[in-house]
This record gives C-alpha cells, sequence and structure tokens, in this order.
C-alpha cells in the first residue's frame, strides 16, 4: 500500500533527500492556460457569466452569485447544536492564539530630531476562499476570517462553491459559521472564476480586493499564479502533506491513523512517515491495512499511500530523519520520538509542527488555536501559514526635523552623485539653500 525507502546508511544534502522523497505533479503551468478563457469571461462579463460558469463547473445554478442575508441567517438557526458549540470552542482557542499575534507600532530614534515609525496598516479588503466539493471547511472560514479580523481589516468577503444539494448556495454549515464571525457578505462561487471575482471586482456586485487567501485546488492556484501582482496572495495552495518523525517509542495505531488522516482529504495527498525502527515501519503498515479497509474513504486513500508521494522512509538515527524532515519541510511534521521536545527545537522547515503523540495533525486541523493554513510543497523552506501578519503592512513614517536633515544632507547627496541620480542630491540642496 505503501512504498519503502532506506535511507539508513546514506548522507544527502537538502536536494539530495527532496529528490527521493517526491510530491505529486501538480501542472500548475498546464493549469493556467486552461484558466484563461475563465479568467476573460470574469473580467469582461457580469452576474449571468458567473451562474453560467456554475452551471459549467459546479453543475447547478444558483438563483444569485451574492448569497442573501436571509439564506445566511436561515443557516445558523439551522445549525445543529453540537457543530455550533465545537465551531464557537474552536473560534475561542483560535482567537487566543491569534491576538498575540497583534503587531505594535515601533518608533526609532536614528538620532536626535530624526525618527522612523514602522506602523502596521491592515489591507484595505480581503477575499477569503472557502473550497468545497469532496469535503466541508467550515474550519477555513475560521482559519481565515479570524486573523484578518484581529488585523482589523475592514472589509471581508467569502467565496465557497455552490452545492447542488442546497439549491446552489454553499454548504450551510459554511454559511453558519460566517454568520457566526459576523460575515455578511458572501459569494456563491468557486474555483478559478473566484478568484477572478476577488481579483477584478464585478460591477453591481464585488468590490475588488487587495488580497485574496484560502486552500483550493489546481484551478484556484493557478488563478492566484495568474493575478499575482494585480491581487496579493498567501500562497498556491498544493495537496496536503503529512510526515511523521518517530522511533520505537512511537505507537503504530497513532501513526498509521495519522497518516490516514490527511490521505482522506485527496488522492494525491502526501503522508510519510520518517523513523529509525523496522517495527515500528512493519507495525505501521499492518495497522494501516486493517484501518484503511474500515474508513469510510478508503479508497481515496488508499490511492494517496499507493502514490510516490507517499512513503515510509528508514534513517540510521533521529539526527538524520531530522535532516530528511527539514529537507522535506512538510505542510504538517509530527514529531513522535523519545525526546519529542528536544528534537521539535531542531525542526527548522515546516508549515506547523505537533510534539508528542497527544498533539495529532487533526488537533490543529480544528481547535488546537494554531491556523490549518500552511504552506505546502516545500514552500516551508520559505514561507509561513497564514496569520494576522498576513493581513498586515509594514509602513515607515519618516520625520526629520531641521538639525537632524543638515547633520546627513552630505552623506545623501554624496550617495546620490554616486549613483549618478543627481536631482536627488538637488532635492537636498535646494532645502539647505533657504534653511
Amino acid at each position: 500500500m505503501i512504498r519503502s525507502l532506506d535511507l539508513r546508511g546514506k548522507s544527502l544534502d537538502k536536494a539530495g533527500y527532496q529528490a527521493l522523497l517526491p510530491r505529486a505533479t501538480l501542472d500548475v503551468a498546464s493549469a493556467m492556460v486552461a484558466i484563461e478563457p475563465i479568467l476573460k469571461r470574469v473580467r469582461e462579463g457580469n452576474e449571468s457569466d458567473l451562474i453560467a460558469l456554475a452551471a459549467e463547473f459546479d453543475g447547478v445554478t444558483p438563483p444569485s452569485i451574492r448569497v442573501p442575508q436571509e439564506i445566511i441567517d436561515a443557516a445558523l438557526n439551522e445549525l445543529d447544536p453540537k457543530i455550533r458549540v465545537a465551531l464557537e470552542i474552536s473560534m475561542e482557542r483560535i482567537r487566543a492564539v491569534h491576538n498575540d499575534q497583534v503587531r505594535t507600532d515601533k518608533t526609532t530614534t536614528v538620532v536626535d530630531g530624526g525618527v522612523v515609525t514602522e506602523r502596521w496598516i491592515p489591507v484595505d479588503r480581503v477575499g477569503l476562499y472557502v473550497p468545497g466539493g469532496r469535503a466541508v471547511y467550515p474550519s477555513s472560514v475560521m482559519m481565515n476570517v479570524i486573523p484578518a479580523q484581529i488585523a482589523m481589516v475592514q472589509s471581508i468577503a467569502v467565496a465557497s462553491p455552490p452545492q447542488k444539494e442546497f439549491g446552489g448556495f454553499p454548504h450551510p454549515t459554511i454559511l453558519a459559521t460566517c454568520a457566526l464571525l459576523g460575515i455578511t457578505e458572501v459569494y456563491a462561487i468557486g474555483g478559478a472564476q473566484a478568484i477572478a471575482l476577488f481579483g477584478y471586482g464585478m460591477q453591481d456586485l464585488c468590490l475588488k480586493c487587495d488580497l485574496v487567501t484560502g486552500p483550493g485546488n489546481i484551478y484556484v492556484a493557478a488563478a492566484k499564479r495568474a493575478l499575482r501582482g494585480i491581487i496579493g496572495i498567501d500562497s498556491e495552495a498544493g495537496p496536503t502533506e503529512i510526515a511523521i518523525l518517530a522511533d520505537e517509542s512511537a505507537l503504530a495505531a497513532d501513526v498509521a491513523a495519522d497518516l490516514i488522516s490527511q490521505a482522506e482529504h485527496d488522492v494525491i495527498a502526501a503522508a510519510v512517515l520518517v523513523t529509525t525502527s523496522e517495527k515500528l515501519a512493519q507495525d505501521v503498515r499492518a495497522e494501516l491495512e486493517i484501518r484503511v479497509a474500515k474508513t469510510r474513504h478508503s479508497e481515496r486513500i488508499r490511492t494517496a499511500l499507493s502514490g510516490i508521494q507517499s512513503a515510509i522512509a528508514l534513517v540510521d538515527s533521529v539526527e538524520q530523519g531530522i535532516d530528511v524532515v527539514n529537507a522535506y519541510a512538510a505542510e504538517h511534521l509530527e514529531i513522535q520520538t523519545s525526546k519529542a521536545e528536544r528534537d521539535a527545537s531542531k525542526i527548522r522547515n515546516a508549515g506547523a509542527v505537533f510534539i508528542g503523540r497527544f498533539s495529532p495533525v487533526s488537533l490543529g486541523d480544528y481547535s488546537a488555536g494554531s491556523n490549518h493554513v500552511l504552506p505546502t510543497g516545500g514552500c516551508a523552506c520559505h514561507s509561513s501559514g497564514l496569520s494576522v501578519q498576513t493581513f498586515l503592512r509594514g509602513l515607515h513614517f519618516i520625520k526629520y526635523e531641521k538639525e537632524a536633515f543638515v547633520d546627513i544632507a552630505q552623506t545623501v547627496i554624496t550617495l546620490a552623485n554616486s549613483e549618478d541620480l543627481p536631482a536627488h542630491g538637488e532635492a537636498m540642496s535646494a532645502r539647505l539653500e533657504n534653511l
């Protein structure tokens, strides 16, 4: 069901380990070509064109693209009380973590009379994408909306694909979660057309957004890439992935269950176990056979575990394992070793790190308080997960008094002339002439 990879006796650099732990192939470039007509239809079209795109790609004709407030309110009124309580508990924890991410203004006195203040200003308007399809993701509503609200973004819109079963509107649990968070601007639109709507705006329907965040399929990723620059984006999210670093102290049942949990997302989801223990590897294989057969989405999970993107890799030591997982830079990384906290402190590259037996990825997906919109495809080597910071921009405000200006003027003039930009220097000397 899952391939074996023996890394024992090997000492490779980052690229070497990455080559042996490949990811599923995603041809975003071809998807960009495929979505060009969609982007054009949205850019030049109107709501009727969006409804036609929904009929074409989602198999349903929404009554309207913007979800009426009464539909959102009804979704909240009809929400299962147990789900509501679970959502509210998760919201409280997510707020607690993300409130601590708020940035404060900082003023630096460079010299007497010369100060630079950095202020953190939220973007004016964001479009938040919540995927649909195989699963329902109220968790993604929370993970996108709450950081934006804490950042004090004034205008927040949510898009989620229309659903046949619910009259052409997004899933009611999505709508109810929006209602719980006070979001009233929700659109029944998915895929590349949703990103295009946020990117271009549409007269009498939706204002253009400055930033678009949230995970989605390959066409969402392609649209984000195509519109980057017209809008800001968080990342081009790819298939979900889990890596687990474990030694002989780990329980095979835990490890197998966690690999299955992420393979459940998609047939191209990645599940990687890096372990020092041959016995654990064997026991995990046995557990996978038992558990996959019993779970609801067994065919999807089996396909994901059998793909090139999934593997059980044997290493000589936990130290080598740390090198391997740092090279792989998983979206989700679990540390299930006898000295998990110590080993976790050596992790540099991961979207989020889950330490010890009682910190599974599923906890982070919903209710740990951390964010689950995380870099995939190895992007954790250079990028962070979604946070309050995603929705903020650092602006410098510069204020120099006369004495401080005079003191530094000749330095600026010298540097300007060295770059053959004399007018820059003249903007300084002109003031010296009229002190």
